[in-house]
């Protein structure tokens, strides 16, 4: 299927500055008016757009000078304003050209709330599991919960017994000492899965949020890391709860009832039934107090959060005070500090409400990737909680995939939402494609489509694992065996394309062409355009405009437009 002749929009600044619009129309649509029907208080008005004479004539992005321009100013008038472009008898939206009447819900979306940290924008996300990224037991003296294994020789275990209580010895100190890796990816922050003490190897049981795990290095500890972080210019997130804590918090054993649901007969709602984790209750004041309290004290060191089932919080039952919690701890946080929740499934109800800035985008960019490029010995026995093994779908579906998702929040959150191809709670991206080769074709969707990219620490050396246990890997830094040294290539070689290319971290996204094996779409600014071509058989797909090689690798090629 070919866009390449169809009008295009999307929320980046060549096509929309403060509350003035713009729609590209190539020379071969035919198009004698264009109307903007945008949503206020509820009730839709149509403007008049008008060619913008300013960019005839002008090969803005590299290509196109025969295309046409045209422009609207909307009123800024509610906080979000849905609005969609009519052409003829078609609607551009957010989802695409559509030759049907469609729910509002796919609309553009423009957006007035006070906008993300400015850092963000720019931000490629290094996850670590403090216990398997560097360390040593050496010295340490271990709790009564923790099972002692060896770095390099004693197998993790991905299930049943054992799986939470298995303890290699990362620390913070460790991370500190790698920072030089970290680096050389391209990556500039750091996230952090919880660092507070717990009866896990996770740490999502926290038994306090007053000071950190001393098993990590402590307070002390963290200070080092968030100085050496920040004086490489990079930044560094935190992990938090914000729906439960470990049943071993001070909060539970001190008798504050009233911070969590109680169900009769002694008995407490807890995370998803497992009793170790019981559920704060958002209608106390408490854990109002108390949880925004820790979150501000904790900004000393960290640069923002990653808020934990974030999904979850302020849900049971009868309450959903989920919008206002997230709005209200923005509000009670600095404004240079990012909110990013986790959600793997649909978060866009949750979003571009004044709370989260992002998400983490497992339902619109990881399932769409992995479902097409899902190898042949993929065998797992859930696709993120979904019954079965991961679906085979073909490029069209992934598209229409992504599009739906992004369709259904703003550009702003869109872009700041975490593309990530695994993470500490899933598969590995090297276990369900199959083969170095198909991760890189991931890599490069991960590395140039728009959004903040998300490495799981390990990945860049093609590690596995057949779920979130099994590939919390420790890293190989001494272990030459299991390190792919061409995907750690790919890595360094992508991200720097990434630091080195506007378009790339900043431009918008014009899908071009799309069929089952193959993908093709630009990065355009004014100044520059970046083509990218993925598929996954068969021949590369011919690329509508000539362009200069950026890079090039079995399945992938990425040039920027002459």
């Amino acid at each position: 299927m070919r866009f390449f002749d169809h009008p295009h929009h999307d929320g980046s600044a060549l096509y929309v500055h403060e509350n003035q619009v713009w729609v590209r129309v190539p020379a071969a649509f035919p198009a004698d008016e264009v109307l903007v029907r945008c949503v206020v208080d509820g009730e839709p008005r149509y403007l008049h757009a008008a060619v913008d004479r300013a960019r005839a004539g002008r090969a803005l992005g590299g290509y196109g000078a025969d295309d046409t321009w045209w422009t609207a100013v909307l009123p800024a008038h509610n906080p979000v304003t849905p609005y969609r472009f009519k052409l003829g008898a078609q609607w551009l939206t957010a989802a695409g050209l559509i030759d049907h009447d469609v729910p509002d819900t796919g609309d553009f979306k423009l957006v007035t709330y006070d906008p993300p940290p400015a850092w963000m924008a720019d931000a490629i996300v290094y996850e670590i599991f403090p216990d398997r990224f560097a360390g040593s037991l050496a010295g340490k003296e271990l709790p009564d919960w923790a099972l002692a294994a060896q770095w390099d020789t004693s197998a993790v275990v991905p299930a049943g017994p054992g799986v939470s209580e298995q303890f290699f010895g990362g620390d913070l100190d460790g991370i500190t000492a790698r920072l030089d890796h970290i680096a050389s990816l391209g990556a500039n922050t750091v996230y952090l899965t919880p660092i507070f003490p717990s009866r896990s190897n996770h740490r999502y049981d926290a038994s306090t949020f007053s000071y950190v795990d001393p098993l990590l290095g402590g307070d002390e500890a963290l200070k080092r890391l968030a100085e050496a972080v920040h004086s490489r210019g990079m930044r560094l997130i935190g992990d938090i709860t914000t729906n439960h804590v470990g049943d071993a918090h001070e909060w539970f054993t001190d008798g504050e009832a009233e911070m969590f649901y109680w169900l009769g007969d002694g008995d407490y709602e807890s995370w998803c039934g497992v009793k170790s984790l019981p559920k704060l209750n958002w209608n106390s004041p408490l854990v109002w107090e108390r949880m925004t309290s820790v979150m501000r004290r904790w900004l000393e060191f960290f640069d923002g959060w990653r808020v934990d089932v974030a999904n979850m919080t302020g849900r049971f039952r009868d309450d959903n005070l989920t919008h206002h919690i997230a709005a209200s701890l923005r509000r009670a946080l600095p404004a240079d500090a990012s909110l990013v929740a986790e959600h793997n499934h649909d978060s866009t109800g949750d979003l571009d409400r004044d709370g989260w800035h992002g998400t983490m985008n497992y339902g619109g960019f990881l399932r769409p990737v992995w479902s097409w490029l899902r190898g042949d010995s993929c065998d797992l026995e859930h696709f993120l909680g979904v019954p079965g093994n991961v679906p085979a779908r073909d490029g069209l579906a992934t598209l229409a995939t992504m599009r739906a998702f992004a369709s259904q929040m703003s550009w702003r959150s869109y872009v700041h939402s975490w593309q990530l191809l695994d993470s500490h709670d899933s598969p590995r991206v090297r276990t369900v494609v199959g083969s170095r080769e198909a991760q890189i074709i991931a890599l490069g969707l991960q590395a140039t489509m728009p959004g903040t990219p998300m490495i799981f620490a390990g990945s860049e050396f093609g590690l596995t694992g057949v779920n979130g246990e099994h590939s919390r890997t420790p890293m190989p830094w001494n272990r030459p065996d299991d390190r792919c040294e061409e995907t750690l290539a790919a890595y360094q070689a992508l991200f720097g394309l990434r630091a080195q290319h506007a378009a790339l971290r900043h431009g918008g996204l014009r899908w071009i062409h799309a069929d089952a094996d193959s993908l093709v779409f630009l990065r355009e600014t004014e100044h520059e355009s970046i083509v990218v071509a993925a598929w996954r058989a068969g021949a590369a797909p011919a690329l509508p405009l000539p362009a200069t090689p950026l890079y090039s690798a079995p399945g992938l090629t990425i040039g920027r437009v002459a």
